[in-house]
């Protein structure tokens, strides 16, 4: 017995100096790892800094306003921004508390992204007429955006975006286990523990390798050494769930404004086919629901055109090809406005 007693004794101070030693080298990563440095410039919109990236001449043409998903950040619109800045302005951004941009102390409400949104133009020296384009989540923001201020809007797109009644109409079954995944992770994230590991066993997320080095440096650096994205995360899903879309679903149409839905026709491939068929849940159904939501998106205007690419959720953007597809669309609905 007294030898078990010792055994179990020992193994206690070999866990406990491990759990020690991780946390002390977590504290020494995330006090002496480089901080990534914003691509872009921090405006002052009533006392929060927002990143904000404008590229591109300003002319005749409408200003294109690219607005993200709820876990996307300005890197992910890399290729759009670059095949377009050449032929018209193209804003990107981060949301308050996203990534490069601070958090704000103010209550969220519907607007709030929409009129800080507005403000942070206003402020950068950018003017209207816009085009918004909106990708996952982007999608919903930029129609309450629109509602607001419909005589600064003369087009939307829409990139693989949310409906107002995906929640009700798909089988979304798995969003709270993985905010609780991302809860665990940020705490880990603050200790310095998930870039410590990931910079002694390799990569512990996908980084998109669709988009050049520095664009994925910039999201894992960010993403694992602190836990500030993760729990950004988590509180915009909350929010989109409980009050986004039942605010959007209440917006008024889009009348006859040029619009253009382009929808990822792979959506339910891969890995993600293979979980719904373990879930008892026929990912062709779901894929065939997905395409009505979006065709209800095109219907939203009189004036409205749907695209099917051949990509996935995230990679209908970040996939170089694929985004010539739809910078070549938004292009010519700019000159056609114009």
């Amino acid at each position: 017995m007294k030898i078990i007693l010792k055994i179990i004794k020992w193994i206690g101070k070999v866990l406990g100096g491990f759990i020690f030693l991780m946390l002390l080298s977590g504290l020494c990563f995330r006090l002496f790892s480089s901080k990534p440095v914003p691509p872009g410039k921090l405006v002052d919109v009533n006392g929060v800094s927002l990143h904000i990236r404008a590229e591109g001449q300003k002319n005749d043409l409408p200003t294109l306003i690219l607005e993200s998903g709820a876990a996307g950040d300005t890197d992910v619109f890399h290729w759009i921004a670059e095949g377009l800045k050449k032929n018209m302005r193209v804003v990107r951004y981060d949301r308050e508390g996203k990534w490069f941009s601070e958090s704000s102390n103010d209550s969220i409400t519907p607007d709030f992204y929409a009129l800080q949104l507005h403000q942070l133009l206003e402020e950068s020296g950018e003017k209207p007429p816009y085009i918004l384009a909106g990708h996952s989540m982007g999608g919903p923001y930029n129609r309450i955006f629109r509602d607001l201020y419909p005589n600064e809007i003369k087009g939307m797109v829409f990139l693989d975006s949310s409906h107002p009644e995906q929640i009700e109409r798909l089988a979304l079954t798995d969003s709270q286990k993985k905010q609780d995944v991302q809860k665990y992770m940020s705490i880990l994230a603050d200790m310095g523990i998930l870039g410590l590991v990931d910079q002694i066993f390799g990569s512990l997320i996908n980084v998109n390798n669709d988009l050049p080095k520095d664009c994925q440096t910039r999201y894992r650096t960010l993403y694992l050494n602190s836990g500030k994205v993760l729990r950004r995360m988590v509180k915009e899903y909350n929010f989109v769930d409980d009050t986004l879309l039942k605010t959007v679903g209440q917006v008024s149409d889009l009348d006859s404004l040029p619009v253009l839905v382009f929808t990822a026709a792979e959506e339910y491939s891969g890995f993600r086919k293979e979980k719904y068929k373990r879930q008892g849940i026929d990912p062709d159904k779901e894929l065939q629901l997905w395409f009505e939501l979006q065709k209800e998106l095109k219907e939203l205007s009189k004036n409205g055109k749907q695209f099917f690419i051949d990509a996935n959720h995230g990679s209908i953007i970040t996939k170089k090809e694929n985004a010539e597809i739809i910078n070549k669309e938004i292009l010519l609905m700019a000159k056609s406005i114009n």
